[in-house]
């Protein structure tokens, strides 16, 4: 298999396709493409390995199949190495742990805009707008819901890593990036999410990047797009 990601310090999706490419098992290879550079219009329209996702990323090849978007592609990986690699064996536990991913999959969005997803960012403090308060706190509320339901397994949301964590994984970095009061739970938690192996090889791969796209640079500065 191949999974065409971008650049580390910033693509959020992925890192979602990457873990739960790592969650498989299964042995692929692995090809960044730098998001938005000088030639970044061309290149995405003429890589043969983004045409299919029209530019976006994570893709990933395997074999005659094509799956771009990070939760098609955790899906895929299931379909092929067993779901309860993926997803809580109780069946309560599963609904609930699918639920929130979808939604973190589809919403939140004061949250991406204005916080995005940056590793080179020094960590410290941004004063949040109502909107995005508003996203921190329902995500707390779920991550309590998964913790005092389901989590007494293991550090994570439903005790083992699964697919509920790679959701909510970038979301951890950050709350740790623009330094987001948290309640002691919550920070246990992501304590253990920026422990695991993966986590903490992705964030030493991000630091080894070279390139930077300034526009986002200028977001998580403290601007506002």
């Amino acid at each position: 298999m191949k999974l065409v990601i971008g650049n580390k310090s910033y693509s959020s999706w992925s890192l979602r396709g990457w873990l739960a490419a790592k969650q498989s098992g299964l042995a692929f290879e692995e090809q960044v493409v730098p998001l938005y550079g000088a030639d970044w219009e061309a290149a995405k329209l003429g890589d043969p390995l983004l045409a299919p996702s029209h530019g976006k990323v994570p893709v990933l090849w395997d074999d005659d199949a094509v799956v771009w978007d990070s939760m098609a592609i955790l899906e895929h990986l299931a379909d092929k190495v067993g779901r309860d690699r993926f997803w809580p064996k109780v069946a309560a536990a599963r609904a609930m742990a699918r639920a929130m991913a979808a939604e973190m999959h589809a919403g939140f969005a004061a949250l991406r805009r204005e916080l995005p997803m940056n590793l080179r960012r020094a960590p410290a403090p941004l004063a949040l707008s109502s909107a995005v308060h508003a996203d921190v706190v329902r995500i707390l509320t779920l991550w309590a819901e998964a913790r005092a339901r389901y989590g007494q397994g293991g550090p994570f949301l439903f005790g083992a890593f699964g697919a509920a964590d790679i959701a909510f994984a970038p979301v951890a970095l950050r709350f740790t990036t623009y330094g987001v009061s948290l309640p002691g739970f919550a920070q246990t938690y992501i304590g253990a999410l920026l422990d695991h192996d993966w986590i903490q090889a992705w964030i030493k791969a991000a630091a080894l990047e070279e390139w930077a796209i300034p526009q986002f640079d200028e977001i998580a500065a403290g601007a506002r797009p």
